[in-house]
């Protein structure tokens, strides 16, 4: 990402701007829902019952290893620059969009899991979606979070 600046040299903690350095704001890890769509619909309902629980826990668990395996994970970023999708040990951005080109951000309606609590985001940019993000736990909070970056 960049070299790390020393916040305590600024008047609000923690915020730095962006001419000075990048600065990470948030991260997060796709739901499983953004990873394998049809394992979470069958875990949900397997989970949904009290008595095979257990056997949706154990389908999803391989899923649940492979979201966060640094090989073959993936992992949305916003800093005070940019938002990144993010893969692999180095962290470095397989997609990326600037914040200043960002027009709107919006929850792509009949994707949003209750279960899981995980939705798909929609990055528009000069009219056309420039950025999908599959899986999003708690979408209207990182939605919100982009926006006010």
């Amino acid at each position: 990402m960049g070299t790390m600046v020393d916040v305590r040299q600024h008047a609000v903690s923690g915020l730095v701007p962006p001419q000075t350095a990048e600065q990470l704001i948030r991260e997060i890890w796709p739901s499983v829902t953004g990873t394998s769509p049809g394992a979470a619909r069958l875990g949900e309902m397997l989970m949904r019952s009290i008595i095979l629980a257990p056997l949706g826990w154990f389908l999803l668990l391989p899923f649940y290893f492979l979201k966060v395996l640094p090989v073959v994970g993936k992992r949305y970023a916003l800093t005070n620059r940019r938002l990144m999708v993010q893969r692999g040990v180095t962290r470095k951005a397989s997609h990326e969009i600037a914040l200043a080109d960002i027009d709107e951000v919006r929850i792509v309606p009949g994707s949003q899991n209750g279960f899981f609590r995980s939705a798909t985001l929609e990055v528009v940019s000069k009219g056309q979606v420039a950025l999908k993000l599959d899986g999003v736990p708690e979408p209207e909070t990182f939605r919100r979070a982009i926006v006010n970056a």
